[in-house]
């Protein structure tokens, strides 16, 4: 690969998910874009379209290393994008104390883990750190609307996601203080807020 070459890492890849779509826009745009979807999800939709791919649990540190090791050989040691968008929710009644804290290790301690393992190699190629946020973690919100499957088979209502909102702003007050503390590095850090 020549040394002007683009690399971009997004968390979160699973089928027909905002990871997915901008994955696929890296590639558009001639980025060498790699995925990561969770152990158990399939890859089939990233293998067939042509998308370099790893297997990750952002919760699980050696998972995390090995990915690191392997972006290591990838790219030469240098990363320009690292996109973190893992994350699940859930509706506040039905959320315990263990499952908030399980939302929380993906939600905010994964993406906080990713660059605690990927920041060198960001700012080796001063790149950019990009936290996928949401509203709800500015403005509380319920009843997100409704989604469709793929097939248009169900509906989804979305709705209260207290503890989900509340990971939310826990990474946007992160994702601003990592980017005040790393600004002589001269790498970008932002967040993308979705809703």
């Amino acid at each position: 690969m020549s040394t002007e070459q683009k690399f971009a890492l997004v968390t979160g890849c699973g089928k027909g998910g905002i990871g997915e779509a901008l994955v696929k826009q890296y590639v558009r745009h001639g980025v060498h874009a790699i995925a990561t979807v969770l152990p158990s999800e399939g890859s089939e939709h990233l293998t067939q379209a042509g998308i370099t791919w790893f297997p990750l649990d952002v919760t699980d540190e050696k998972s995390v290393a090995d990915l690191k090791q392997s972006i290591l050989g990838l790219t030469g040691g240098s990363l320009d994008i690292l996109c973190s968008l893992p994350g699940y929710t859930m509706t506040a009644i039905d959320t315990d104390v263990d499952s908030a804290k399980k939302m929380f290790n993906v939600n905010v301690f994964g993406p906080m883990q990713m660059v605690h393992y990927f920041h060198d190699m960001i700012i080796r190629a001063t790149g950019t750190i990009v936290n996928i946020g949401s509203i709800g973690g500015i403005v509380p919100y319920m009843y997100g609307g409704e989604r469709r499957s793929e097939k248009c088979t169900k509906i989804y209502v979305d709705t209260s996601e207290a503890s989900y909102n509340a990971s939310k702003a826990a990474l946007h007050h992160w994702s601003n203080t990592l980017r005040l503390e790393m600004s002589p590095f001269r790498y970008a850090s932002s967040e993308v807020m979705c809703s």
